[in-house]
């Protein structure tokens, strides 16, 4: 018997199993932060969103924009330190993550999920006004696509007043996703079956292996993060999510060019350690290619979830760069 098919007998009962495991209880501390947050629909999908209202006397906004495979819970570290620099402060989850709706099949991209922000900013009476962005990984690109649309003065787009950046894979040519990144991304029909069968220990072994061995999430922390993919079979949709890596190549000269050619005031936060934006390539070639953004690069055991990793780093990072202006 051909050995593929051993595994393929294999993989039934297995898969059998696991179709029946329930996604995990949240968490309280996740549970108090879906609490706090409201939906809005999208093109008939409920799109999960948090905002809260912080400084009184400033009309600064904040949009945060997560990376993959987390959700708007990656700044839960640095929210409240946010919001007494900022009068709003906005994060989402975009389609596809979190607590949002995870249609399939559904062909995910990073122009659907621009206009998603759009919606939201104009479900929150923003459109008017100039929107502070800070983003991480797949955020990043999403941020780029809004800079092209900003800068390019399509209709609805959200008016940049800045973007800081962190770790994301915005040049392909130093982009160098997971193992099971790519064999999700490229395995054709073989996907479906390789999304049912990722677990917790799957899942937290390759998370865990982004962050710094000095800075890896408590089990407590990992169990958040898998949560959030497993509500509404986040899992099933990732090989769908991953095109973006593909997007990413495709679109290259629209999203870099954007990052080039914008005056809108730029700055990347870096965590050095990053397996994914390796050091120093990713950041000599930001540097070389943008030459008109400021840089801070974090402790050397910080690695590509910089904000929560090293949060007091990263936000005095940002805050010198959004009072610098």
């Amino acid at each position: 018997m051909e050995w593929w098919l051993h595994v393929g007998l294999l993989c039934i009962p297995l898969l059998a199993v696991y179709l029946h495991i329930p996604p995990p209880q949240l968490s309280p501390a996740l549970n108090t932060w879906h609490s706090s947050g409201h939906f809005f629909t999208f093109r008939g999908n409920n799109v999960f969103y948090k905002e809260s209202v912080g400084i009184v006397g400033s009309s600064d906004v904040l949009l945060l924009l997560h990376g993959f495979p987390t959700s708007s819970y990656d700044w839960y570290k640095i929210w409240d330190s946010l919001t007494q620099r900022f009068n709003r402060v906005i994060a989402l989850d975009f389609l596809g993550f979190g607590f949002s709706d995870k249609p399939r099949p559904h062909r995910y991209s990073i122009f659907e999920q621009a206009s998603v922000v759009e919606a939201l900013v104009a479900h929150l009476g923003l459109s008017e006004q100039r929107i502070n962005i800070l983003s991480h990984d797949y955020g990043d690109t999403v941020a780029l696509e809004l800079l092209y649309r900003s800068d390019h003065n399509r209709s609805g787009h959200v008016t940049i007043n800045s973007l800081c950046l962190s770790n994301g894979g915005i040049f392909p040519e130093t982009h160098y996703p997971r193992f099971v990144q790519k064999v999700l991304k490229d395995s054709g029909f073989i996907s479906p079956v390789l999304t049912r069968l990722i677990n917790f220990q799957l899942f937290s072994r390759g998370i865990g292996d982004v962050f710094g061995p000095y800075t890896q999430p408590t089990e407590a922390e990992f169990w958040d993060m898998w949560t959030g993919v497993r509500i509404n079979d986040g899992n099933l949709v990732m090989d769908s999510i991953l095109q973006y890596i593909n997007q990413r190549l495709k679109h290259r000269e629209r999203w870099v060019g954007a990052l080039t050619s914008t005056s809108t005031p730029l700055h990347m936060i870096y965590g050095p350690l990053d397996p994914v934006n390796p050091h120093p390539e990713f950041i000599q070639l930001y540097r070389k290619l943008v030459q008109r953004s400021t840089v801070s690069v974090l402790d050397e055991h910080v690695s590509h979830y910089p904000q929560l990793e090293d949060p007091t780093g990263f936000f005095n990072a940002y805050l010198s760069f959004i009072n610098s202006f």
